[in-house]
């Protein structure tokens, strides 16, 4: 196996490193950004014709809001292809069924379900879910503390779904510590178990938000940790604030690294497509030619 460096930016045409690919989905219609589900649409069909298409994933969508989705597409002339969409349901499994019958008209990319049972959410989805559909478990953190996180990755890993965390939020408590998030990666890294986040992650690197003094964890800080089994090692990396650090560390990562921290640390939600790809244009990461014309 390759023990090259991997190159985050390639000589000639522009291209998203491996690193990055798909791994931004467009959570813009969910807070804090909350744009509209009519806006919404037209935008990610901008970002998945743009040439950092690689980089983003699917559209996001709550069950609640499959309805507004459709018109949306609709009012647009549903020209071109179907639109890719990640579903959200944060009502747990009694929302499955439905929800999957309202995405019908869109391609389904995949499912992210809340719950407090564990057990009870990968019934329902091995009931439901077609197979060829991918999906993500996610509990509240409280149930995740303790004893409690090795139950639920234990019922995780054996499953055919990934484990969902949320690593920030509207409110300064929906921000986990850089213990609490290393002890989820760190358990999923020992057992190999791939995993999403949500929230508070768009910037690339830890810091702390002017505007709210709420604690962000940074995306390549998670990134890099993504590889660790060691949690003291991961909550080192989770706090580190220098972004020629944490760039450093990417640019030395071979193949291989790469590839375990993707199969690990597979996506997350973001509501700006622009803001990380521009913090990894500022540090070198990714080529300018990558980031949204209207920012240059």
């Amino acid at each position: 196996m390759s023990t090259t460096p991997a190159t985050p930016a390639t000589a000639g045409a522009a291209v998203v490193p491996p690193l990055f690919q798909g791994l931004f989905d467009d959570a813009a219609v969910f807070p804090p950004g909350n744009l509209p589900v009519a806006e919404a649409v037209p935008a990610h069909r901008a970002h998945r014709a743009a040439p950092y298409a690689d980089a983003v994933g699917p559209l996001l969508c709550g069950a609640g809001r499959l309805g507004e989705l459709a018109a949306a597409v609709d009012a647009a002339g549903g020209t071109g292809p179907r639109l890719r969409v990640g579903l959200v349901l944060p009502g747990g499994s009694p929302e499955l069924g439905p929800a999957l019958t309202a995405a019908a008209p869109f391609e389904l990319a995949g499912v992210e379900l809340a719950t407090r049972d564990a057990r009870e959410a990968v019934a329902a989805l091995d009931l439901l879910l077609p197979p060829d559909v991918p999906a993500a478990v996610e509990l509240p953190r409280e149930l995740l503390r303790g004893d409690g996180l090795e139950e639920v990755l234990d019922v995780l890993v054996d499953s055919p779904y990934r484990a969902k965390f949320r690593t920030g939020g509207v409110v300064a408590g929906a921000f986990p510590d850089e213990a609490e998030l290393a002890g989820f990666l760190t358990g999923c890294a020992q057992r190999g178990l791939p995993y999403k986040c949500t929230a508070g992650l768009h910037h690339a690197v830890r810091h702390t938000d002017p505007a709210t003094g709420f604690e962000h964890h940074g995306f390549l800080n998670v990134l890099l940790a993504a590889a660790e089994t060691d949690p003291k090692a991961a909550a080192e990396i989770l706090a580190e604030r220098s972004g020629a650090v944490l760039a450093e560390a990417v640019r030395i990562l071979t193949d291989r690294q790469v590839t375990v921290i993707r199969n690990s640390f597979t996506a997350f939600g973001t509501c700006s497509i622009a803001e990380p790809l521009d913090d990894l244009a500022a540090l070198g990461l990714l080529s300018p030619d990558l980031t949204p014309q209207e920012d240059r």
